[in-house]
């Protein structure tokens, strides 16, 4: 198999992240590319026609994206259960708030990056920022007994979130009120997948 994958990438991180927890890494390719929402890598394009990494290039079948797809396909090829049935609505929706996290800081970062400084506009990135503090805040509020519990890829999921804000949004401060959840991900942050996988 194969990964089209950016080091950057967040999205990456949780599959990188996923592969070593499941104990497949060594079945996988790194396909390093770059790419950006105005330019996309042709080799992101013949893999995933919305031009988004990650990108699981399979032998067996079609290639599958986005992150979550590539994420449970991992963990129901090593039978992992990093989706456990008995709290599967619980894990997805937890993985869903931490993606939307991403979408949201992936838009902020872009708004600067990508367009002219002449179009950049505020109201927009801090509309993308009340998205991040509302769902980092109902995390730390109502989710700690999850996140404190078996491994499961919600927990992944937010801790490559976390760990994104940190890259690119570190001067925002997620952290502030945010206690429990601040411990849990210097903790987690010590996994040997999160050290790994970790953004330069």
């Amino acid at each position: 198999m194969q990964l089209i994958s950016a080091k950057p990438s967040p999205y990456v991180r949780k599959v990188k992240v996923t592969l070593i927890e499941t104990g497949l890494i060594d079945e996988v390719e790194m396909v390093e590319v770059s790419t950006t929402p105005v330019a996309t890598d042709p080799a992101v394009a013949a893999a995933n026609p919305v031009g988004k990494i990650p990108a699981l290039i399979r032998d067996e079948g079609p290639t599958l994206y986005d992150s979550r797809v590539i994420c449970r396909y991992l963990d129901a090829r090593a039978g992992t259960k990093l989706y456990p049935e008995g709290r599967i609505w619980e894990t997805l929706t937890l993985e869903a708030t931490a993606d939307g996290i991403l979408d949201a800081a992936l838009a902020m970062v872009c708004e600067r990056r990508v367009r002219p400084e002449e179009m950049v506009y505020e109201p927009w990135i801090e509309a993308q920022w009340e998205k991040v503090a509302r769902s980092v805040g109902a995390i730390n509020a109502r989710w700690m007994s999850h996140l404190r519990g078996p491994l499961d890829a919600g927990q992944i999921a937010v801790g490559c979130a976390l760990g994104y804000l940190d890259f690119r949004l570190g001067d925002r401060g997620w952290r502030k009120g945010n206690d429990a959840l601040d411990d849990w991900f210097a903790a987690f942050s010590e996994r040997d997948s999160m050290k790994a996988t970790a953004p330069e």
